[in-house]
């Protein structure tokens, strides 16, 4: 997936979870974060970050936060960017042919990132962006998250009638080594994921090539219970 009219900043301060401030040649603008997480550890004070200036001249605010630098490692932070990417790696094969691919799917009392069908086997297959990192592994979640626990819950139980149930963890940045559920963040995510994980929901995690205009899929990663 690509951005388009990226523009490099320093950030300076994030006073609420939707906006920053960023510095760009010499003037302090407002940003609208696209993720709303804590995010802490990834936007300390003077860090390198790249922006996407919109066009529509309507906005309050001009500019989107999407990637920062974290060391040696870029770190894409736009929240709705996993889904996409995971949409484009999926339509490539990314986990072999599948038809009948559809975004946002309504199955019962529940909505899933993504349906389709695979050996003759309707799936559903939910999606969770990473930016949680340290010395090359990943964790998620970074917050605890009843929503998330709940999608597995569901898959869960899609398993256990037949279906073909996944969950990908879509990590926004390269080189890492594994990711890991965040059992001190949210030991009831973690708990549901190995549920999930006995039940035959198939537990995916990919990284990402990001540059400050692009974020696509990599490669697969081990998953460390």
């Amino acid at each position: 997936m690509k951005y388009e009219n990226m523009v490099p900043g320093r950030f300076l301060a994030r006073p609420n979870r939707f906006i920053a401030h960023i510095e760009m040649d010499g003037k302090t603008e407002i940003c609208h974060v696209k993720n709303t997480g804590r995010c802490k550890e990834l936007l300390p004070a003077g860090a390198a970050v790249w922006c996407q200036q919109s066009r529509n001249p309507l906005r309050k605010t001009q500019f989107d936060l999407i990637a920062v630098q974290k060391g040696h490692r870029l770190i894409n932070m736009d929240s709705q960017a996993p889904n996409k990417a995971a949409g484009e790696w999926l339509a490539a094969g990314g986990l072999g042919t599948v038809s009948d691919l559809r975004p946002e799917t309504k199955w019962g009392q529940s909505r899933f990132d993504f349906s389709f069908v695979k050996d003759g086997k309707p799936c559903f297959l939910e999606v969770k962006g990473v930016t949680l990192e340290s010395d090359g592994v990943c964790a998620f979640p970074d917050a605890p998250t009843q929503r998330g626990a709940k999608h597995l819950r569901e898959l869960t139980a899609l398993a256990a009638q037949g279906y073909g149930a996944y969950v990908l963890f879509v990590i926004q940045m390269e080189d890492v080594q594994s990711l890991h559920p965040n059992d001190a963040t949210d030991p009831a995510f973690g708990a549901a994921l190995r549920q999930a994980h006995a039940a035959g929901v198939q537990i995916l995690a990919v990284n990402c090539r990001v540059t400050p205009d692009s974020m696509d899929i990599l490669s697969f990663i081990p998953v460390i219970m």
